[in-house]
């Protein structure tokens, strides 16, 4: 029995100093040199923090453009989704309720025109990105309830939309938070 106590008791102390302490410790040094030092990017608007690069915020105000829906509420400290599959009764009906809900505030687009982004919520809950097809299909709405012409919207569309990493690695985005404040800047 002791032949195999004490080994287990060394392996079980090195591993609790290493991954209990060195690694963590090695992380926040890495996440240190990151972009906002560990702590996120924050956005500011006159000299104000407004919120962060990476989690959503919400805009329920026809005059904004409007991110993925939230299971959390948009509440970063308790991130998650649905966990509901696809085919459950229950998702399906909330799916529903949230086209119906854009179509009343979007009569402009066509059911089938519809990005599913825009009626079915990221895994996080808290995801602040668009593709700029689900920036785009907003337009109108906001073009109507702020008076300015749809070309002009999708110029900023156009001007807040990041490319994928390196020219390929993922899809085209636009951060939903930094695109509202660039239209609040508008003239």
């Amino acid at each position: 029995m002791k032949k195999y106590l004490w080994p287990s008791v060394k392996l079980t102390l090195l591993l609790v100093v290493l991954l209990g302490g060195i690694y963590p410790l090695f992380l926040a040094g890495v996440a240190k040199m990151a972009p906002g030092k560990g702590d996120g990017v924050k956005v500011m608007r006159n000299g104000k923090v407004v919120g962060y690069e990476n989690i959503a915020q919400k805009f329920s105000d026809d005059k904004y453009f409007q991110p993925r829906p939230s299971t959390v509420d948009y509440n970063a400290a308790g991130s998650g989704g649905s966990n509901k599959a696809a085919a459950n009764p229950d998702y399906l009906k909330t799916v529903q309720e949230r086209i119906d809900t854009f179509m009343v505030h979007n009569p402009d687009i066509k059911k089938e025109n519809i990005p599913a982004e825009l009626v079915t919520a990221s895994a996080s809950g808290l995801d602040p990105h668009l593709t700029p097809e689900a920036a785009y299909a907003q337009i109108p709405r906001v073009a109507k309830h702020r008076g300015i012409a749809a070309d002009r919207l999708k110029q900023l569309v156009d001007a807040n939309t990041k490319g994928p990493v390196l020219g390929m690695l993922g899809v085209a985005t636009v951060n939903v938070l930094k695109l509202n404040i660039a239209l609040d800047e508008l003239k």
